[in-house]
């Protein structure tokens, strides 16, 4: 896997290259705001991009906007997004458009070496990763005609893990049941979302969407 990392904070920085690297990930490119990060990636073509959301000159979501200027110019680029905040909204932005391939977890995860790396690898691999934390905030929300009335508790459970970017596999065993118990709890959940089978879209990520969508 080759990655560009990018956040001002050089330490820091440096803190995540010397992780990838340990653990055998290429990193073939570094920046410190977002025009550099975007950049980066036109002439190295990473696998992923790392981007903290908070980089010069504002320190607002210049990495959110290099996100989407990546997606739009490389859309199989995966891009993972860091945040020191909590901010649901801003996961919800970062897949509204695009959601395979993308992620997006609190900063203080990436210097656990096995979380950065699994969520590189799913994220390489299509899928979507949301930050645990997140997902959490988010289930404890109470919303306007919420799509998810009509899901039992371990059907949000499920739905909660899958927005995690877990797999049936890994599903079953945070939950200690059956891959094929997962199976059937997810039909049932497309069926209650009614999320139809379809060849132009990816149920998985739409019910995420549905999960993340304010």
């Amino acid at each position: 896997m080759r990655v560009v990392v990018a956040d001002d904070v050089m330490l820091t920085r440096a803190g995540i290259v010397r992780l990838l690297v340990d653990a055998g990930i290429e990193v073939v490119g570094e920046a410190g705001d977002g025009d550099s990060a975007v950049d980066a990636v036109r002439r190295l073509q990473p696998d992923v991009a790392i981007l903290d959301i908070r980089m010069p000159p504002t320190h607002v979501d210049e990495g959110l906007v290099a996100a989407r200027a990546i997606r739009s110019e490389f859309p199989e680029v995966g891009v993972l997004v860091l945040s020191e905040y909590v901010e649901p909204g801003y996961a919800m932005e970062l897949i509204r458009e695009q959601a395979e391939g993308v992620g997006y977890i609190l900063k203080e995860r990436v210097f656990d070496v096995v979380v950065l790396v699994d969520a590189l690898r799913r994220i390489q691999d299509r899928e979507t990763v949301v930050d645990p934390t997140i997902v959490s905030r988010l289930l404890g929300r109470r919303r306007r005609a919420d799509p998810l009335d009509e899901l039992s508790a371990r059907e949000r459970e499920v739905l909660g893990l899958v927005a995690e970017g877990r797999s049936n596999r890994a599903i079953a065993e945070a939950l200690f049941v059956t891959e094929r118990t997962v199976e059937a709890h997810i039909q049932q959940i497309f069926l209650k979302l009614d999320l139809a089978e379809s060849p132009s879209d990816h149920r998985r990520v739409l019910a995420v969407i549905a999960f993340l969508r304010r």
